[in-house]
């Protein structure tokens, strides 16, 4: 069995290959190509950590077969300079079973969830969008700032994030290791006006994106709300938007921010929810006006994290990269 660091998985999955197998994927799911459970969830009621389990087969002719990835949220973890998601991806041999390989979890997560967004966005946003708005300066803000500039030339970047530090480091961040000017912003509100690109990655129960706050024909990545009971956009910005989703069974069980809307009537019960998946595949369209807002609800799914595993690995291989341990009998 090969064992990958996060710095080995980083080092094998640049974020152009991610792209690429997530959007593949993506479009394997709706195409019926993939067998994957919604997650479970589970909570020791001691805390506010939670532990999910998330199995799934992957069908094709590459990056294919059994796999997991099993995450623990730990949100004492930011006390200690430690990352609050933490766990592993596990691969299995496609012919024999075997374990092929494990691979630090929140490093796929970050590449993973990052090259989603960036694929939701090549697919809805308009094609000169380059406003860029971050909500959230955590590594999931780092990812998408990346991923976003591969599919748009961003013309400016604006930043908000509670902590004036993290803030400050990210901005330093960006200007020594991305080549992107970031500008911190006081609010909220000032980091999206006139925005046509938003990345919400913060962790909140508490909406802090307003349907006042977006602009006519942007589109927005929520991120950070990947459980229930937390939300990052109210449900009137919510309900201003054209909706896509990466699941549409994960996004009806699991997402709050979809419900929310639901429950203050102000849109329909059986309101339409497009894969990302379905308009790759051309079964369904995408944006259809340019001042049309279009929202991708990200809640990430075992598939994006499986095929993943299995391209880290092919590339770890070609690279010499990685630690072998006998996991046999």
């Amino acid at each position: 069995m090969l064992l990958l660091s996060g710095d080995q998985v980083r080092e094998a999955f640049p974020v152009a290959e991610a792209y690429r197998v997530v959007a593949d994927v993506m479009r394997r799911y709706s195409g019926g190509e993939v067998v994957q459970p919604v997650r479970t969830v589970l909570s020791s009621g001691r805390d506010t950590s939670l532990f999910a389990a998330m199995p799934c087969h992957v069908s094709g002719e590459s990056d294919s077969g059994y796999g997991l990835k099993a995450v623990l949220h730990a949100p004492g973890n930011a006390a200690r300079g430690l990352p609050t998601h933490v766990g592993v991806v596990v691969v299995f041999d496609p012919e024999t079973g075997q374990p092929l390989a494990m691979l630090e979890g929140a490093a796929v997560t970050a590449l993973r969830t990052a090259a989603a967004s960036a694929v939701a966005t090549d697919a809805l946003a308009l094609p000169d969008a380059g406003d860029l708005a971050l909500i959230g300066a955590g590594t999931q803000a780092r990812g998408h700032l990346l991923a976003l500039s591969e599919v748009r030339e961003l013309r400016r970047v604006r930043l908000w994030n509670r902590g004036a530090a993290r803030a400050e480091e990210f901005v330093a961040w960006a200007r020594t290791k991305a080549g992107i000017t970031v500008e911190l912003m006081d609010t909220p509100a000032e980091a999206l006006y006139g925005a046509d690109l938003v990345c919400t990655t913060v962790d909140t129960a508490e909406p802090v994106v307003k349907a006042g706050h977006l602009a006519e024909g942007t589109h927005v990545n929520a991120v950070g709300s990947s459980v229930p009971g937390k939300r990052e956009l109210d449900a009137a910005a919510v309900a201003s938007c054209t909706v896509f989703v990466d699941s549409r069974e994960g996004a009806l069980r699991e997402s709050s921010e979809l419900a929310a809307p639901v429950e203050e009537g102000l849109v329909p019960a059986d309101r339409p929810l497009t894969e990302i998946g379905e308009v790759l595949l051309g079964k369904q369209p995408g944006r259809t006006d340019p001042a049309e807002r279009t929202l991708y609800k990200s809640l990430g799914m075992a598939a994006q994290d499986v095929a993943s595993g299995f391209a880290v690995v092919r590339a770890a291989r070609r690279l010499g990269i990685g630690t072998v341990t006998d996991f046999t009998c």
